[in-house]
């Protein structure tokens, strides 16, 4: 790998970082006027709720965060890591994370596109990994404050 190569892979890990960070930021505080800075308007997320599949468009989301407490509003801890990045290419990338939202802890796939310069979240698959626990931490992962 050349210098070059290697400067650009960096770049774009801190890129998508950033683009995480917005994610975790909104997901806490659900300011949805920041939505279109983390979501495409075509996104679709998927998972499990009450044992029954369910998905959800860009603007059913929107809908959701804004009738939702936030974390933020409610004081609640704020625990949030990485556990896997992965660039398929210069504009694709899978991202597998963990987060708090209240007393829920989710794993979540977001399949990310840099779409005019910036990361955006394309799909976002979820799974409720534990209701009112502390977030377990792994290896190379990082839990906020």
């Amino acid at each position: 790998m050349t210098t070059d190569t290697a400067f650009h892979a960096a770049e774009r890990v801190v890129e998508l970082t950033h683009a995480v960070q917005r994610y975790f930021d909104l997901m806490y505080d659900c300011d949805t006027s920041r939505f279109d800075q983390v979501f495409r308007s075509t996104v679709q997320l998927h998972g499990f709720r009450g044992g029954q599949m369910l998905m959800w468009s860009a603007s059913a989301y929107r809908g959701i965060l804004d009738n939702r407490q936030s974390p933020k509003s409610a004081n609640a801890p704020r625990c949030d890591e990485i556990l896997l990045m992965d660039f398929a290419s210069d504009s694709m990338a899978l991202v597998k994370l963990r987060l708090r939202v209240g007393p829920a802890v989710y794993v979540d796939y977001l399949t990310w596109h840099r779409i005019d310069g910036e990361w955006l979240i394309t799909s976002k698959g979820y799974h409720i990994e534990a209701e009112g626990t502390a977030i377990r931490r792994e290896s190379g992962g990082h839990a906020g404050p």
